[in-house]
């Protein structure tokens, strides 16, 4: 039995609110059971400086969580004056994973910037600032197209990411903190609606995991997409 009760192939509730940032061109906020993640688009004409000229538009992210995310107070990373190691890494992946579902000619050249702003964190942090992000793209790229500012949709099919792991010797889908905090292996699975894969972290943490188990925590990450792309399709209607 997990600690949340759930079976080994269930999911946390999804849902998926749009619109909750009066001035952004896109924004959503995601609830992953008790993980809540706001995600809003920022669309800027200039493109990053390496791309001048190149006709190819580009997708970015920011990550952060605040100070009262977690059971204790984390200082903002603004007040020491430097992100940390993680952010980074998360920030990059988020941006990655989002940069994987777009066609960049068809963007034109300008940004899109992803901010992924952790409320409140029970887990899969970063898997949920993916999904919500994509819906926050989105709806920033709909808006590019009522206005004619693009003649064709960049964005090439739906994206979004699941934490699964090994705990007490189970497979699992979509791990909570209590799970994840204990997890022999964790992994995040960034998959398109499509089922391609974009990315997969694993890692053993204090035991080793086998090519099947591998196998089955893939099998339960393309489950999991069904349910989170029928939240995605279900937020923008």
């Amino acid at each position: 039995m997990r600690p949340s009760g759930r079976n080994l192939a269930q999911m946390r509730p999804i849902s998926i609110e749009t619109g909750v940032m009066r001035h952004a061109e896109g924004s959503c906020l995601i609830k992953c059971g008790d993980t809540h993640v706001l995600c809003t688009a920022t669309i800027e004409d200039n493109p990053p400086r390496f791309l001048k000229g190149t006709g190819l538009g580009w997708v970015t992210a920011e990550y952060g969580m605040l100070p009262r995310a977690t059971n204790t107070r984390n200082r903002r990373e603004a007040a020491q004056g430097k992100q940390s190691g993680r952010t980074q890494e998360i920030q990059r992946l988020i941006g990655r994973s989002l940069r994987a579902g777009i066609d960049r000619s068809a963007l034109g050249e300008r940004q899109i910037s992803i901010d992924c702003d952790v409320i409140q964190a029970d887990g899969g942090t970063r898997c949920a600032s993916i999904t919500g992000g994509w819906v926050a793209l989105r709806l920033a790229v709909n808006k590019l197209l009522a206005g004619r500012a693009i003649t064709s949709d960049p964005i090439l099919d739906h994206v979004a990411a699941v934490s699964c792991g090994i705990y007490a010797g189970q497979p699992l889908l979509d791990l909570d903190y209590a799970e994840d905090s204990e997890a022999g292996t964790d992994g995040n699975f960034v998959l398109t609606g499509g089922g391609r894969l974009i990315e997969v972290q694993m890692s053993a943490e204090g035991a080793t995991f086998s090519r099947g188990e591998m196998g089955q925590l893939l099998d339960l990450a393309e489950a999991g997409m069904a349910d989170l792309v029928a939240a995605q399709k279900a937020a923008i209607g």
